[in-house]
């Protein structure tokens, strides 16, 4: 038996092909090909950089669907469903939004997919594939499993290894995907495990790409702790309230990290009130002063920030999301993400914004063949979609000029603390701001224009 995993890409430029320059490994499809039966053969497509070759024999197709390449993966899933090969599709997609995902699918796993993995194949291999599968498992990677990472081989992905802690996060935020699909909760795995796999890796970078990577900060520290004698760079996301931990902050610094990817979302108070983030209102450091002493605490360490924000809250103005630029630029941070807030299907978000008939694209943006990636996909309080759309490329566009990444460059506490940080800021801005303003507007899906076929029943 073979199975050929795939990870789609988003869509194509208006103009031709998209090839993602910045692609990381797709650790998700590793993991999952190391619970394949060890008599079946596995092979991987990555559809961000390499054609696929839909004719060659292979007898399941194994997709990995998130909602932005939801629309690219139901075209794959026609094409093998064409030549006779049943499609199973795994991922947040089919767990937050499984009766669409089941149009165009055989079978699909809804949560965590390893223990449940080899069932899904075997079944396939007897001809009982099941349309449903519910997948879920104490901590990720049980047993102590490592990643097919010879499946990456050859590929062109960044040089750095994505390794996983955990899974989930804590706290509610009413637009986040993850609070969805993991119910606030977080789980990790072994840290001996975690150290094993890293020491059986060959780069000294590593990416945890957990969700929340200190949501738990106490299960944090054993893992930095352990981090230590590695002699291991490595970055990671996080919510700020890290900072509030003075011994957690201490272990960051001294088991390796660079930085962190940080959900600022907002520098109004306000806005973060409503969307329920809880950790940028920070219970020690008392009052509201644009994160003035989280930001301090952070660079002392010297982490390269990658702040992130959601902008077009009920609160946001096209004044309030200037300034955001500002305060990002002002206090230099390594990259920003001037994000549009998006409904994701099944948050509390995107369920508020129905009831009051704020959607729009039909409610699903992430299908419709007009939508545009990076264009506001919901009517915002104070002010037209358009001008939100126009409002964040503005922050965009700014944010990676030459004359942005220049100012930012000067701060001896972060990037220009080593030559290592340095070649860092200045290699991935450049990487960054080209692939930022190369995807804006581009369309989902290879065929944007035509109508997504339906899966037939058999």
């Amino acid at each position: 038996m073979k199975v050929t995993f795939l990870r789609p890409n988003i869509g194509r430029l208006a103009n031709g092909p998209y090839i993602d320059e910045g692609r990381m490994e797709p650790l998700t499809l590793g993991v999952v090909a190391a619970y394949t039966p060890a008599d079946v053969e596995c092979v991987m497509y990555d559809d961000r950089m390499e054609d696929i070759p839909f004719d060659e024999s292979t007898d399941l197709a194994a997709i990995t669907v998130e909602l932005y390449n939801a629309r690219r993966a139901y075209e794959i899933a026609v094409e093998y469903q064409r030549r006779g090969v049943p499609v199973v599709m795994g991922g947040f997609q089919p767990t937050l939004v499984p009766d669409e995902c089941l149009e165009h699918a055989d079978a699909i796993v809804t949560g965590d997919a390893e223990t449940i993995w080899p069932t899904v194949v075997n079944d396939a291999r007897e001809g009982r594939l099941q349309r449903i599968y519910r997948g879920g498992t104490d901590y990720p990677q049980p047993g102590g499993v490592l990643p097919r990472r010879d499946l990456f081989k050859g590929k062109g992905y960044l040089p750095v290894s994505l390794v996983q802690y955990g899974r989930g996060c804590r706290f509610a935020c009413d637009f986040c995907a993850i609070t969805t699909f993991f119910n606030r909760t977080q789980v990790v795995r072994p840290v001996e495990d975690v150290i094993a796999e890293i020491n059986g890796q060959d780069r000294k970078l590593i990416f945890f790409i957990d969700d929340n990577l200190v949501s738990d900060h106490e299960a944090a520290k054993r893992l930095m702790r352990a981090l230590i004698p590695l002699k291991i760079r490595w970055v990671s996301q996080g919510s700020i309230d890290m900072t509030e931990d003075p011994e957690l902050m201490e272990l960051i610094e001294a088991s390796g990290c660079q930085g962190f990817v940080i959900g600022f979302e907002s520098v109004q108070q306000t806005s973060i009130r409503g969307m329920r983030k809880a950790p940028n209102l920070s219970r020690k450091f008392k009052g509201w002063d644009l994160y003035a002493r989280q930001v301090e605490i952070l660079r002392k360490h010297h982490l390269q920030t990658w702040a992130a924000f959601t902008l077009g809250h009920d609160n946001d103005t096209v004044e309030s999301i200037d300034a955001t630029f500002h305060f990002a630029e002002e206090n230099r941070f390594c990259f920003a993400a001037f994000n549009i807030l998006m409904p994701y299907p099944s948050t509390p978000l995107h369920k508020r914004l129905e009831a009051e008939g704020r959607l729009l694209w039909d409610g699903k943006w992430w299908l419709h063949p007009d939508y545009r990636f990076n264009h506001a996909a919901f009517i915002p309080k104070n002010m037209t979609p358009d001008e939100l759309t126009e409002a964040v490329w503005q922050c965009r566009d700014r944010w990676n000029s030459r004359k942005s990444i220049l100012k930012r460059l000067w701060d001896f506490q972060t990037h220009l603390n080593s030559p290592y940080r340095l070649g860092t800021y200045l290699v991935y801005n450049k990487l960054y701001a080209h692939e930022t303003l190369t995807k804006h507007g581009m369309f989902f899906g290879n065929h944007h224009d035509s109508v997504l076929p339906q899966r037939q029943a058999s």
